[in-house]
């Protein structure tokens, strides 16, 4: 039976539609244009770090940017670097109405999220305003949450936090305007901040950049109680190679 319904639906590329060979993969093309981040990476946001793994096993290391930026989670990981068919899939993601994408990109996040993650650790995406959700009738960043807490088990609250105050994009925007703009615009559900209290929670995102949204979510759960904050993107912007 299972070979019949393989040669009536057979497996597609997540990212091309072209025949993949692996249920919820990539085919070799764009296998080859998605960077993985693997090897050495910063703990706190999990962007790759040139150097040898090995020499530095059991040694987390910081990158540049959260040693200058004040980071209000403990460690952060991302799955693919923002680039070439990485940014594709999160493009896609996000305005193209892929939402299937978010399935087969759980198990990227998965494995990528592994080190960071704990029994009984919530988790919750960084959620849309109101108008946004309207428009593209659905939350990229919840998909994601729902389909890792799958992968893992584990709790899920898909309203945790709230986003009342509508912001411009942050596209083009420096990383001090990111900050000020999100200043006080991420809020707790009334109903649901009982849930962070007194756990730790692992907050889900498609992409981050400079990480000023992923903070201002990090920072309200630690007003409500949250005993530690870890992050979790599908992609992550890197500078130039």
């Amino acid at each position: 039976m299972q070979w019949l319904l393989q040669a009536i639906y057979p497996d597609t590329c997540l990212s091309c539609g072209e025949l993949s060979g692996s249920y919820g993969g990539l085919c070799a093309a764009c296998w080859r244009d998605t960077r993985f981040i693997t090897g050495l990476i910063c703990d706190r946001c999990g962007t790759p770090l040139p150097g040898d793994e090995d020499a530095n096993e059991g040694n987390p290391l910081t990158c540049d940017d959260c040693l200058r930026i004040a980071r209000p989670w403990a460690r952060g990981r991302s799955a693919m670097v923002y680039k070439g068919n990485g940014r594709r899939i999160v493009l896609a993601l996000k305005g193209a109405d892929r939402g299937e994408l978010a399935h087969g990109a759980a198990h990227w996040l998965a494995r990528a999220a592994v080190p960071i993650w704990e029994e009984r650790m919530l988790i919750a995406p960084v959620p849309l305003h109101w108008i946004r959700l309207f428009q593209r009738r659905y939350n990229q960043s919840g998909l994601l949450a729902s389909a890792l807490a799958k992968e893992f088990g584990a709790p899920y609250c898909p309203d945790l936090l709230t986003r009342p105050r509508r912001t411009p994009r942050l596209e083009g925007m420096s990383a001090e305007s990111r900050f000020s703009t999100l200043q006080d615009a991420i809020v707790a559900h009334p109903k649901r901040r009982h849930r962070m209290a007194g756990r730790k929670v692992l907050l889900v995102d498609d992409v981050m950049t400079s990480g000023a949204t992923l903070a201002a979510c990090a920072d309200t759960c630690l007003a409500h109680g949250a005993t530690e904050v870890n992050v979790a993107t599908l992609a992550r912007t890197v500078k130039d190679d």
